[in-house]
Parts: structure tokens; C-alpha cells; sequence
């Protein structure tokens, strides 16, 4: 079981969108659009949300993400109106970002805490450093791959990555020139810009340094799928 989503918008289609990208990032992860009113116009439904909110949650909770003021409102009432209130969350976050992010760390196990924390933290600004090459020097593991896919570090190889290490005891970041990412963040990992021929720096510390690595090689391998 994974922590579901659900998208609230007032756009039916902008809804549908954003939960079709946010499941092609984790696609084991419950994303439910809840956009729009049942005649097909502009506004959101409080009993679409509601059914949304019920088939998204598994067991491990669920997370409401809202894209203008009175979705937020009808999304609030839902949580309230719970059987259970305490298992959902409506957080505050970019809708497109926040969702991508969250259910990326919900495809990784998290619960909804951590799920909600990352929805909410892809409105910051992205998790990179520029720092010089030295930094990092202790870190358990450290290699060197050459990215032979056709985007890249982009979207779906940026998900790829960051599940692949996600519930790992370990900490992983990318270096490409002078700028560092952490690999459990799909956004900073697209913010790096690596592209098809770039070579890329993977420093790994942790008591799973290992498997991270063995993961992350495979990926390189399998050219992200």
C-alpha cells in the first residue's frame, strides 16, 4: 500500500493532466483527478472530491493537493467531513511540482507526513548546491557514469533515480560540473540539466551504500528503461 493523491482543480482537464504525469512518475502510486463540476464546467464539486478522496486512500492516508483558493476550501471540507479526518492532509504546494514530488516519495514508501512534506517543499527553490569538487570527498561510495539515454536526467529518469534509492539507508547525490543535487529529489534532478552524452558524479554514503550503487548502475545499464 502506498499514500494516494488526490488533485483538486477547478479544470476537469487540467486535473486529469496533472494526475496522468504525477502516475507516469510512480506508477504504483493512487493519483485521483477531482477537477471540475459535474456538467463538465469551471469549479470543483465537493462529492467528486469526496469519492476521490475515499478511492485514493488504501490504507495509508491520502494527500490533496488544490490548484486556486476555493479548491483549497472544498478540499478542506472533504478532510473534515472524514470518517477518519487525521488520515488526509491538504497542503499548500505548486500543483503540477508538488504533485510529481509527492507521488514520487509515496511510490518510494513513505507515509503521508513525508509524502505531504515533499509536495509542500517542491515550491522551494530546487535542492542544488554549487560548491567546489572537494566537498564530498568522504563519502562512502563514488562513481562516474556516462548517461547514454536519449533526455537525459529529465522527468522520467529523474522519478527512475530517485525511486530507485528511495527507502535506502543511504544518501545520494548527483554532481554534474559544478552544481550537486540530492537524488531524492526528482525536481533538483531535472534542475541539474544533464543531458544524453553528460557524465555525471554519483557520491553515496550510507550503511546501503552498496545496493544504492548497484541500483543506480543498473538504471545507467538499462539506459533508465
Amino acid at each position: 500500500m502506498t499514500v494516494g493523491l488526490v488533485v483538486v482543480s477547478h479544470s476537469t482537464k487540467l486535473a486529469e493532466g496533472v494526475a496522468e504525469l504525477a502516475r507516469q512518475m510512480a506508477p504504483d502510486v493512487a493519483v485521483l483527478p477531482a477537477g471540475g463540476l459535474p456538467d463538465g464546467g469551471i469549479g470543483t464539486d465537493y462529492d467528486s472530491v469526496l469519492a476521490a478522496a475515499g478511492e485514493a486512500d488504501s490504507g495509508d492516508g491520502v494527500v490533496l493537493l488544490y490548484d486556486l483558493g476555493s479548491a483549497q476550501m472544498t478540499a478542506e471540507l472533504v478532510v473534515e467531513s472524514l470518517a477518519a479526518p487525521e488520515k488526509a492532509v491538504v497542503v499548500d504546494a505548486p500543483l503540477v511540482e508538488g504533485a510529481v514530488a509527492a507521488a514520487v516519495t509515496a511510490q518510494g514508501g513513505a507515509d503521508r507526513e513525508r509524502v505531504a512534506e515533499s509536495a509542500t517543499a517542491a515550491g522551494a527553490p530546487p535542492d542544488l548546491e554549487s560548491t567546489p569538487a572537494v566537498l564530498g570527498a568522504d563519502a562512502d561510495k563514488r562513481i562516474e557514469v556516462t548517461l547514454r539515454n536519449e533526455v537525459g536526467l529529465h522527468a522520467r529518469p529523474a522519478a527512475l533515480l530517485a525511486r530507485s534509492v528511495a527507502g535506502l539507508d543511504a544518501e545520494v547525490r548527483v554532481r554534474l560540473g559544478e552544481e550537486e543535487a540530492d537524488a531524492a529529489s526528482v525536481l533538483a534532478l531535472m534542475s541539474l540539466g544533464a543531458r544524453q552524452g553528460d557524465q555525471i558524479e554519483i557520491r553515496v554514503r550510507g550503511e546501503q551504500a552498496d545496493e544504492a550503487v548497484e541500483r543506480i548502475n543498473a538504471l545507467v545499464e538499462r539506459d533508465f528503461e
